[in-house]
């Protein structure tokens, strides 16, 4: 089990470079979900129920209002995130629940056909630092096989809800494939850390640059939502004048894909593709460019 590290790269980050001497990487990340959660209907004990949308019913009772909010999600939502990338030219990556895709293949398809990276999300949004050791492994095995069936492609990044157990990092990096994780929220760039002995990659995700925060974070406006994306951008993008960073912006199909949250990406997409210098790239393209430029060492 690895240990913390309240460190990083401490008061001197490396000065990196990204393609083309970015400034700043921008990594879009649409969680799609939605078939997914705790349902009645596929013999758990409960219906879905978090701080998206609070249910008074009863845990052992169908919650239909509640079903139909992460419906919206996979029947409008996330074409309207997929269009609004497309008219931005932008390409995301998507943190993919196998049973979502199954749900809904054509979905899958489409990822492919457009260029969006498939990224392992588990094989339904659950929680998996609850599982045992064997059972999250063939999680993984599972979610991986059901994703190469669904979308011809096999992830090779791993996020999942609530994060790593403290199995995850082995579990993944034993499975063979994967090239990063991003169960962490700890930097504003990538960074290695040992797993089995080994150096293992690590893409930060964010939890306040999400749309999360809709629900569970205060945020009450589009325009709140922007002005906290244009923000980080604008700290970030100053501080790549000298050390380029990352930022990383998560969206969910069932809240950003909604029509008036959708302006507060549209608009951070327009404002950010107006500033030079800025790579909107895939989480897999951004592990890639580090593992060839910065390899285990490098920065050291």
């Amino acid at each position: 089990m690895e240990q913390r590290d309240f460190i990083g790269y401490g008061p001197n980050p490396p000065a990196i470079r990204w393609p083309g001497n970015a400034r700043i990487a921008i990594s879009m990340v649409v969680n799609y979900e939605e078939g997914s959660e705790a349902s009645l209907l596929d013999g758990d004990d409960h219906h879905e129920s978090n701080n998206e949308v609070p249910s008074p019913i009863p845990a052992g009772q169908r919650d239909l209002f509640n079903e139909s909010f992460f419906e919206y999600g996979s029947r409008v939502g996330v074409w309207r995130i997929l269009n609004l990338l497309a008219r931005h030219d932008v390409k995301s990556t998507f943190f993919c629940c196998a049973l979502a895709i199954e749900r809904n293949p054509q979905v899958g398809r489409h990822l492919v056909a457009t260029g969006h990276e498939i990224c392992g999300h588990g094989y339904r949004w659950e929680e998996y630092h609850s599982k045992s050791r064997a059972d999250e492994a063939d999680a993984i095995r599972k979610t991986v096989a059901s994703l190469q069936a669904t979308t011809g492609v096999r992830p090779v990044g791993w996020f999942t809800r609530y994060g790593p157990s403290v199995n995850t990092r082995e579990l993944v990096a034993d499975a063979g494939g994967f090239i990063y994780d991003s169960g962490v929220f700890n930097d504003d760039l990538p960074y290695y850390t040992p797993v089995n002995g080994q150096p293992w990659l690590v893409l930060p995700y964010s939890f306040e640059t999400n749309d999360a925060r809709f629900w569970r974070g205060g945020l009450n406006s589009v325009g709140d939502f922007y002005e906290y994306l244009k923000d980080t951008f604008d700290v970030l993008y100053e501080e790549g004048r000298t050390h380029p960073k990352m930022m990383s912006v998560g969206l969910h199909c069932r809240i950003a894909g909604r029509p008036a949250r959708s302006r507060a990406v549209d608009r951070f997409l327009r404002y950010a593709k107006n500033h030079p210098g800025v790579w909107f790239a895939r989480r897999d393209e951004i592990a890639r460019w580090w593992l060839q430029n910065y390899p285990p060492g490098a920065l050291q």
